[in-house]
């Protein structure tokens, strides 16, 4: 009796486990998932919502030297793919859900990246607005003024 019970769990764990791969493994091949993992622009309009942002980069005045991940995941290796993991967590349930606004709105930690990767990018510009900071320890927005740089606008 005991080993029938024994079986019947390990039968559903497996079973359940490999239910959970397969729809797993399929929503990856599904929402091409790989693509994700490349530093190709292109991935970023696999969902419809992305396309008017994708348009105005290859418009804005950053097409030439920056891709989508120049600006939107840190440089170094590992934030950048746990940058990324994590903002195709969020993208993933929001579409599943559709709980997504209208008006994409960055959240503030992926804010606080591209504000870092400006300054990174144009440290040369940077150091010479920082000089003139009447407060030396507050932080630069770059997005205060130049929000659709990337994306089209004030270019």
């Amino acid at each position: 009796m005991q080993r029938t019970a024994s079986r019947v769990i390990i039968l559903t764990f497996c079973s359940l486990l490999g239910l959970f791969i397969g729809v797993g493994s399929f929503t990856f091949w599904y929402a091409q998932g790989a693509s994700y993992l490349s530093d190709d622009p292109a991935a970023c309009v696999n969902c419809h919502v992305m396309r008017p942002q994708f348009a105005a980069w290859q418009s804005s005045s950053h097409h030439a030297v920056a891709t989508c991940n120049s600006c939107h995941v840190p440089h170094d290796l590992i934030g950048k793919y746990y940058t990324k993991a994590e903002n195709g967590y969020h993208h993933s349930y929001a579409f599943t859900f559709q709980t997504f606004p209208e008006t994409i709105r960055m959240r503030e930690a992926s804010r606080q990246i591209v504000l870092a990767n400006c300054v990174a990018c144009h440290a040369a510009l940077m150091d010479g607005i920082a000089a003139h900071q009447s407060d030396p320890q507050q932080q630069i927005d770059c997005l205060r003024c130049h929000a659709g740089v990337g994306h089209g606008a004030n270019n």
